[in-house]
């Protein structure tokens, strides 16, 4: 079923993950049919949920560097256009040198300018490793104070 020339429609999480694990072959037929047959939008909310489907232990246990594979030849494709393209090929890059996929995005949409306050250390100390110029704000206790 095509969506007409002009027409964009943006594709669920579960199109995105047939398309790239092509475990089912009835429908990866219809994903991959569905993904060269129309124009695509892929949000970030999708590459997100796809990310963690492919990568987790309760999905498909792959490891970053394949899933940020996947999901850049997904991205890649010629009909698929990719909602906040830059900053999910950031947070790709940072997955694949060992952030969670979550975070890494999460701190990738806030941008440099705004940064992204939060109770997780391991966001901060990923990104300082990292070298990233994007502001992690730790919020934490106030030194001496009770927890």
């Amino acid at each position: 079923m095509g969506s007409g020339a002009a027409s964009v429609i943006a594709v669920d999480t579960n199109v995105v993950v047939r398309y790239a694990i092509k475990d089912d072959p009835e429908q990866t037929r219809l994903a991959t049919d569905f993904l060269r047959n129309n124009r695509c939008l892929l949000l970030p909310t999708v590459v997100l949920e796809a990310a963690w489907v492919m990568g987790s232990k309760r999905g498909y246990a792959l490891d970053a560097a394949t899933v940020a594979a996947r999901l850049r030849h997904v991205a890649g494709l010629p009909t698929v256009q990719v909602d906040q393209a830059a900053q999910i090929a950031l947070a790709l890059n940072w997955h694949e040198a060992g952030m969670d996929f979550a975070d890494a995005l999460h701190l990738a949409l806030a941008g440099s300018e705004q940064g992204l306050a939060t109770l997780d250390r391991g966001i901060r100390t990923f990104a300082e490793r990292l070298e990233l110029d994007h502001r992690v704000v730790l919020l934490e206790p106030a030194s001496g104070s009770a927890a």
